[in-house]
């Protein structure tokens, strides 16, 4: 197996300090609702080349006690501008904070890329309490 060049450029993401996602009470945690948010203007940076990437970012979960607040989410979300970071890390990483700061009983995010050297790629993670 041949080393990539991109070996070690991912390796601090999971520990990459993120603004935070503020949340409020979900006041019907009694019913079972689905709530989808959806954005087109995703942007973070190719860890090689510098170059922007865009994706809509397709959000869905089911929430328990909490719900996201639009404008931090947002504000969370443009951090990721100036980001060297792989697709499947986006969605990975962007998974985690949201589970950690709702703890949602479902929650399924889909990163629609735009094309990159003519190829799409479309990566989605689901999480599901226990």
């Amino acid at each position: 197996m041949t080393e990539s060049s991109y070996e070690g450029r991912q390796d601090h993401i999971r520990e990459w300090k993120t603004p935070e996602i503020e949340t409020f009470r979900n006041i019907y945690s009694d019913r079972e609702y689905e709530i989808r948010m959806e954005t087109s203007e995703f942007s973070c940076v190719c860890p090689k080349t510098g170059l922007p990437d865009f994706a809509t970012l397709v959000l869905t979960f089911v929430p328990a006690e909490l719900c996201i607040e639009l404008k931090s989410f947002k504000e969370y979300l443009l951090a990721y501008r100036n980001q060297g970071i792989f697709h499947e890390n986006v969605v990975n990483k962007v998974t985690d904070d949201l589970v950690a700061a709702i703890r949602p009983r479902r929650l399924r995010l889909e990163g629609q890329f735009n094309n990159r050297g003519g190829i799409q790629t479309t990566v989605v993670r689901e999480y599901e309490s226990r």
